[in-house]
């Protein structure tokens, strides 16, 4: 989620790091998700995108809903070839 928002403000790793007083490295491996941020951490990088907390935590909340959703989706739909089996096209 930080990733994206970064992206879509088109600002670099090291402004948002600078802004947010985190380490490059540490906020890159936050944002693959190699690293479990305080939410400490996670403030200051959402402030440091103009954004609190809480919206944070909304968006990410609301992209989890969505994919939940979508693999429960997935579970619950009737088998089909396509989804079973390997399909291959000429």
């Amino acid at each position: 989620m930080l990733r994206r928002e970064r992206l879509a403000q088109e600002r670099t790793l090291k402004d948002v790091a600078d802004a947010a007083r985190i380490s490059m490295p540490y906020l890159s491996e936050v944002e693959r998700g190699r690293k479990e941020a305080s939410s400490e951490v996670l403030a200051a990088a959402a402030q440091a995108l103009g954004l609190g907390l809480g919206d944070l935590l909304s968006r990410a909340h609301g992209e989890l809903t969505r994919l939940t959703s979508r693999t429960t989706a997935r579970r619950h739909a009737p088998a089909t070839p396509h989804r079973d089996g390997l399909c291959l096209a000429a």
